[in-house]
């Protein structure tokens, strides 16, 4: 069935106290529509997401409004209903594909019982014909050896095409995609997409989009709404949000993400969105804008048409600002000859199967360099290799002239903490059990140092990286993403390292935490001279990073050179595909009608 869906004067709010977590959401997509809804994390995006399913967090409560799906209620049905109409009119696609696969079934079975659950077809033999059609729909193959395979059998992006074939396999009208590409490299997440777009427009479905990626965004979506603090604040043509936006925190957020298609800064805000029950009678983002006037503090903005289809909720919608300088990478240290990392002829394996084949690099000090490359090339071998958290190697790693040791267990003290690691997900490498003061100190506890003298040192980092000196005792879960990374980076930094190894610590980030994180660390590395390995898979930041940039393919280099160069002259045919694969919101690709 063909259908659109709308929503109107929508109302979610936290049962115990009345506060709103999200208000007053208007929306309606057409079939074959793709909205695309963003906003930095807390905004409400995926409360929203959740809710066209008629689903909500425990403690959380549906306080009013519509969710209708051609002339379905979705908020009037009774649970059994509801069971039936989730995945049969309206479909999820989760960010992490592992959360909607059993590891213990096969990829087969799985496909099968979505279909069977639903009685899609009315018999097995119609089944499984609209299995091995969503596979080839989704660009996977329908040989039997693939459908008998496990889950942790694929690959990232092969997992997130199964979880797309499960919620297209019963043909919904409606489909919600909540950052179905994060963490995904550039190469992956241009063939998702394309799925997703084909899919959308071929079926007739109507499909909202939620994530932080703008980029991703401007090359999907036909529109856009903006959320901020629980609001819709702008929605309208992709073209416009993005070549005209009105509102003052759209243009922030359009000013804080990296392009691969020109090297203009990227600008941060500072600050962050009230949370619920602690917003403002005005408009919640006063106290971040630089247009806002007295007005904007004493009563909150309607929503006003500025152009057809192109709405806005600011009295100062349009007003140009005046903003503080961006942030490119630091300049290259061409001054200095000293190297601090030497990689020679690294050859890397995974239980006898070779990874990496003779890998030769270096590192100048206070430089920036980039490692890229799609995800199983092995850039997070050679980083784990390089702080000595993979052990199976030959070949040469020199830190400031010393020979490391494979596993960072066999290394001497001074050489554990002159090699730092900053890991992607910073919850998962800080103790919950733990103050994030005590995380920070612990490598200069094991270096024998004195508590008081690692307090006063930790305090100083979290003071060079903006966090008030109350978070030393927090603990982890009281902490945004955010301010965890920067936790992660204090405690990287508290033994003064002659290295600091990044990997992927910005994937998981909403663009005006990334900017602010990446600010930081180019602040740090012009203050204190750090160098840095940035391992990543999205290329358009690295202009607003790092100086020099290493492609790797294959467990190879193919490519060397300063981050300019790289980016305007590749050499390789690898290095080409990367960089058309990557999405930009300059180059916004036309729209079909």
């Amino acid at each position: 069935m063909i259908a659109s869906l709308n929503i109107s004067g929508l109302r979610i709010d936290v049962a115990s106290t009345g506060d709103d977590i999200v208000d007053e959401i208007d929306l309606s997509i057409a079939p074959g529509e793709v909205l695309g809804l963003v906003g930095e994390s807390g905004s409400g995006k995926t409360t929203v997401g959740l809710s066209e399913l008629g689903h909500v967090r425990r403690g959380v409560r549906l306080a009013q409004g519509t969710i209708t799906i051609g002339t379905t209620s979705m908020l009037e049905l009774n649970p059994a209903e509801l069971r039936r109409a989730r995945g049969q009119l309206v479909s999820y696609v989760p960010q992490d594909p592992s959360s909607s696969l059993n590891p213990a079934l096969r990829i087969e079975t799985q496909l099968l019982e979505v279909m069977q659950f639903h009685d899609f077809g009315g018999t097995d033999d119609v089944r499984r014909r609209r299995l091995l059609e969503v596979l080839t729909e989704v660009r996977l193959p329908d040989a039997p050896e693939f459908l008998r395979r496990y889950p942790h059998q694929l690959s990232g992006g092969q997992q997130q095409r199964v979880g797309l074939a499960m919620a297209f396999a019963c043909r919904p009208s409606v489909i919600v995609l909540d950052e179905p590409t994060t963490g995904l490299d550039v190469t992956t997440q241009a063939h998702v997409l394309d799925t997703v777009r084909d899919l959308t427009r071929r079926h007739g479905v109507a499909a909202l989009y939620v994530t932080h990626d703008l980029s991703v965004v401007a090359n999907l979506a036909d529109r856009v709404a903006v959320m901020y603090s629980g609001r819709v604040v702008e929605l309208g043509p992709t073209s416009a949000i993005f070549g005209n936006p009105e509102h003052p925190y759209t243009r922030s957020l359009r000013a804080a993400v990296p392009d691969i298609v020109n090297d203009r800064r990227i600008i941060g805000v500072r600050g962050r969105a009230p949370a619920p029950g602690a917003r403002p009678v005005g408009c919640a983002f006063a106290a971040r804008c630089e247009a806002a006037m007295n007005t904007c503090r004493e009563s909150a903005p309607e929503v006003t048409t500025t152009t057809p289809g192109h709405t806005v909720r600011c009295f100062r919608a349009g007003v140009e600002l005046v903003q503080r300088d961006g942030l490119r990478a630091p300049s290259s240290a061409s001054s200095t000859t000293d190297t601090v990392l030497s990689v020679r002829k690294l050859t890397a394996s995974h239980n006898g199967l070779r990874v990496l084949h003779d890998v030769d690099l270096e590192v100048r000090r206070g430089e920036c360099l980039a490692l890229v490359g799609e995800s199983g090339s092995g850039k997070s071998t050679l980083s784990r290799s390089i702080g000595g958290l993979h052990r199976e190697w030959t070949g040469e790693i020199l830190v400031n002239g010393s020979a490391m040791a494979r596993a960072a267990r066999d290394r001497p003290t001074k050489q554990r903490l002159a090699v730092q690691y900053i890991f992607q997900n910073p919850y998962d490498s800080l103790h919950p059990r733990r103050t994030v003061g005590e995380s920070a100190a612990r490598p200069l506890r094991i270096a024998g140092v004195s508590a008081r003298a690692a307090d006063q040192r930790v305090a100083q980092m979290f003071d060079r990286v903006s966090l008030p000196p109350a978070y030393v005792r927090r603990y982890p879960d009281q902490l945004s993403g955010g301010e965890r990374q920067r936790v992660a980076i204090a405690r990287a930094l508290v033994s003064n390292p002659g290295l600091l190894i990044c990997d992927e610590i910005t994937s998981s980030l909403d663009v005006l935490v990334q900017a602010a994180v990446i600010e930081l660390l180019a602040d740090l590395q012009r203050e204190l001279g750090l160098t840095i390995l940035f391992v990543t898979h999205n290329l358009a930041l690295v202009r607003s990073v790092a100086q020099h940039v290493a492609v790797i393919a294959n467990g190879r280099i193919v490519e060397f050179g300063t981050t300019d160069s790289v980016f305007t002259e590749p050499t390789a045919e690898y290095t080409r595909r990367l960089l058309a694969d990557t999405p930009s919101i300059v180059a916004i690709p036309p729209r079909a009608t």
